[in-house]
């Protein structure tokens, strides 16, 4: 996959929900933004908005009741197919 690049030469920021969605870690945009705003998803260790950027390197942990996932950015695109979903980040 090529990645993408800004202006300033840097790989591309996406917002945490839609990266979240896109991803398929929550199915739906919507459920991501609610996560986010109860305080179960953090970014790099720190409690994350949905408009928080994303990049890769980075660490996203969600709790989802009494289960924890946590995962490292690998890629971040616009779209991908569902079969290329798990090849944008890896589970720690």
């Amino acid at each position: 996959m090529i990645p993408f690049f800004n202006v300033y030469g840097q790989g591309v920021n996406m917002r945490l929900d839609k990266y979240l969605k896109v991803s398929r870690l929550i199915k739906r945009r919507t459920v991501a933004n609610t996560a986010c705003d109860a305080g179960r998803v953090m970014i790099n260790d720190k409690p994350a908005k949905a408009s928080a950027n994303v990049k890769e390197g980075d660490i996203i942990e969600i709790g989802f009741g009494d289960k924890t996932v946590k995962v490292e950015v690998l890629d971040v695109a616009e779209t991908v197919r569902k079969e290329e979903a798990k090849e944008m980040y890896r589970y720690i």
